[in-house]
């Protein structure tokens, strides 16, 4: 458990030991564990609908699953960055670099199911309340803040399960209905 008084150096401090993570020759072992307690709850959830992500270095590299899930027709959705915030489209390829270096599939009508199943979220660390520490634009708070009625079940991932002794989050920062890291 870290001790810091305030979130950007919590985070910063989250994201370099992330940094070091990607060049463990355990990355890959790792990620697929993570994978596979992801995909056993999506199946005894019965979940149809996910909202997952496209990964970043520093994420839990999930394209495997969510190739899977596609293969057992599962409806797969990812953020499509607009503003401030983001709006669900179908996963689908090819993806293209965007903003701050992260993939996305073109451009695509808005998913308009409002039922999402499992909504699949990466975290850098959380603070001592359980709430989400992320990058710092908060996209996914928005987005949860206007959809939460919508998301049955929501689910932290890292590969690193990273704590803050202090409550540094805000109350607008989301909250997991569980957490999957090693």
């Amino acid at each position: 458990m870290q001790n810091y008084t305030i979130k950007s150096e919590f985070r910063a401090y989250c994201k370099s030991r992330l940094q070091k993570s990607t060049i463990s020759p355990r990355k890959r072992a790792t990620d697929k564990k993570i994978i596979f307690k992801i995909y056993k709850l999506i199946i005894d959830s019965k979940s149809t609908v996910i909202l997952a992500y496209i990964p970043l270095c520093t994420e839990v590299d999930i394209l495997s699953l969510i190739n899977r899930l596609r293969m057992e027709k599962k409806i797969v959705l990812v953020p499509f960055m607009e503003h401030e915030s983001f709006r669900l489209v179908k996963y689908r390829l090819p993806l293209k670099k965007k903003k701050f270096g992260i993939k996305e599939p073109h451009n695509s009508k808005q998913f308009r199911n409002n039922n999402i199943d499992l909504a699949i979220v990466p975290i850098l660390g959380v603070d001592l309340s359980g709430r989400r520490v992320g990058f710092g634009k908060g996209m996914y708070d928005r987005f949860f803040e206007k959809e939460q009625k919508n998301i049955k079940n929501s689910l932290f991932i890292s590969r690193e399960l990273l704590v803050n002794k202090k409550i540094i989050t805000d109350r607008y920062d989301i909250l997991p209905t569980q957490s999957i890291w090693t």
